[in-house]
This record gives C-alpha cells, structure tokens and sequence, in this order.
C-alpha cells in the first residue's frame, strides 16, 4: 500500500517498472527528477487554431483533426513561432493504477521563457491534471508567449507529479512545520500556503528584474548559457521600491523571501488572489525536495517570479504578496534530493534568467 503523498523518484522507478508509465523510445535515468518525471516532446508538432481541451468523451486525437493547421516535423529540430498554438504528442504515456493521480507544470526554463506549455489528455477536462486510472498517451499544448523557440524530439518542457490521496498540508500543518523547521527567512504569512512576496529594493544595486523584449531572434532550447541576456531583455532598475507594470509584457522578477523544502515535502508555486490587481504570476514548475535545504546544500533560494500584467497599468510595490507556494508531504522521501546529487541550475538561486542566457 503506498503511502498518501506525492511520490518519489524510487516510487516512479516502480511506476515504469509495472508499465504504469511506458514510454518509446524507454524512459531515461535523466528523466526522473525527485519527486517528478520530466516529459519528452516526441517528432511532429500540430499547429492548431487555438488551444483547447479533448472534453469528455473525446480523444486529443480527434480535436487535433478538427483544429489543425498544419504539422510540423521536429525531427531536425523546428522552430515554434511566438503567438502560435502547438499540440506535441509526447513520448510518454500512462496507465494509472487505481487511487494514484497525475498533476502536470512546466519546468522552471520553460516558464522562464514565457513558453505557456501545458499537458493536455484523453478526455481531458482540465489542463495538467490527470485522473487516476487514466489510461492513455499525453500530449504538450506548447504556445511561446515572448519568444520563437526551436525545438527538437526528446526536448522536456514539462514535467509530471504523481500523487497518492490527498497530499497538501493544512495551514496549520504548514504553520507547525515552519516551527520546527523555518520555510522562509522572515515572517511566515501563511493562508491556503506560503505566502510570497516581490523584492524591488535589491541588498546589492538596483537591478530589479527583466522585461522581455518584443522582437528578438529564435532561442534554440538546446543551447546552455549562449545567448547574451540584452538581445533578448530589457533590464529594470528601481530606486523607489516600485514597478510600474505594462499590460501584455512579460516579467522576470524575485521572491523577497528565500524559501525552504525540506526533504520531506515538495511545493508548488500557485497564483495569489485574483483581486490583488491586473497581473498574475505565471507559476512554473514544482519545488522538489531539498530546494533552498541545507542537506542539499542550499541556504534558502528565492522564487524567481515569472510575472504578466493583463488588461491595465499595475503599481507592483516592494514587500507586496504576489504568489504563494503549496506545501505537499512526499509519500517518503526521495533517493536523490535537488541540489544534493542532480544538476540543479537553480539551487542557491537569486534573481536569475533562465538557463539558456550568459551570467552577467
């Protein structure tokens, strides 16, 4: 009987062993993250009219026929052109044992990128949730929001948690948690998770964050710190502790706060309330296991906040609540922690772009 929480990556191991997750060609060791399974972008990409979910019943198969525009062969690499709407078969597909449940998120460069990529099923209903039992392949509804990426079969965009019950701490099993062992390094605001917050009053100069610019050349998402950050951003400096933000631009600012997982639980980063103004953070990516923790050699890392200002101006203030990460048990703990044995990009992270761009 497994235990109720997410699963980890020995747990996953099992998943693959039993053919609950098959994959062709094989699943590889570098997919299996500590507590999640990264996804693999397999050869065509359909480019679709707009994005849309299989619903009950249907199959993605049957809604690609009907959306299609054309398709596209990755198999010498392609490029996907900003503001255009894609659906990837992947590589992997599930058959779910009973009681086990999927969520899906884009990885951390993904978001970074503004690249709006999201897991889409067989008579799916939802975006990136998977309901146990099912049975079927997965697909990638992948729409590059600020940039043209090229991209290539085998390619994660995303990733995958599995779940058993119900794995989210209550408030007051969060707010028990940060006793024993501190989530933040400041005060913890805890409601429905662990608050968050913008830092624009940096300790060092007044580089606050980046604006993506809104022409640029292609990003080919195989190339590891090649670009040279100002072709693609508009650095933003603060001296007043405030950022005005514009409608439709997309953002790369910082968490205030330098957050904690401990081995035990992972997190996921979640909008904050909708009324708090006319932007929402784009929430990419799980926290695994040992992010920010010092068994993994972390002292806290902050949330790099991946931000976009919809219909109006917004005044974004320093200190404001912007976001809030979900804290969820882990149903044990993993063999590997991040940042202990992986190669983690964003360990000890600061303000920071996404793996592709040159250090400063």
């Amino acid at each position: 009987m497994t235990e109720t929480g997410v699963l980890p990556d020995h747990s996953l191991r099992d998943l693959i062993a039993s053919g609950a997750i098959s994959a062709d060609p094989a699943v590889i060791d570098a997919q299996i993250q500590p507590a999640s399974l990264d996804l693999r972008l397999g050869t065509t990409a359909y480019r679709v009219r707009a994005s849309f979910l299989a619903g009950e019943g249907r199959s993605v198969a049957e809604r690609i026929a009907e959306f299609e525009m054309h398709r596209v062969d990755l198999t010498q690499g392609a490029v996907l052109e900003k503001g255009c709407v894609y659906v990837v078969p992947l590589m992997e597909r599930l058959a779910l044992p009973e009681g086990i449940t999927g969520v899906a998120n884009a990885k951390s460069s993904t978001g970074r990128l503004d690249l709006l990529t999201r897991t889409i099923t067989d008579g799916g209903t939802e975006f990136d949730r998977i309901p146990e039992g099912y049975t079927g392949p997965l697909y990638a509804e992948i729409c590059p929001r600020s940039f043209s990426v090229l991209v290539r079969p085998g390619m994660r965009l995303n990733q995958i948690r599995f779940r058993h019950g119900q794995a989210a701490l209550t408030d007051a099993e969060l707010a028990a948690l940060h006793a024993r062992e501190p989530l933040v390094d400041g005060t913890a605001v805890i409601s429905e998770g662990l608050g968050f917050s913008v830092d624009l009053r940096p300790a060092k100069g007044n580089l606050v964050g980046w604006r993506a610019k809104p022409h640029t050349g292609v990003i080919d998402l195989d190339r590891i710190g090649h670009y040279d950050p100002v072709e693609f951003w508009e650095e933003l400096q603060s001296r007043e502790g405030r950022l005005i933000l514009d409608p439709g631009a997309f953002y790369i600012l910082v968490s205030r706060e330098a957050v904690t997982i401990p081995p035990d639980y992972a997190a996921e980063m979640a909008p904050y309330l909708a009324m708090v103004g006319e932007f929402r953070v784009h929430y990419a990516g799980f926290f695994d296991p040992g992010f920010g923790h010092g068994s993994a050699g972390g002292k806290g890392s902050r949330g790099v906040l991946e931000v976009r200002c919809h219909e109006a101006p917004f005044v974004l203030e320093h200190g404001q609540v912007v976001g809030r990460l979900v804290y969820e048990r882990m149903a044990s703990r993993p063999e590997r922690l991040y940042g202990a044995d992986l190669a983690s990009n964003y360990q000890g992270q600061g303000l920071k772009l996404s793996k592709h761009f040159r250090a400063g």
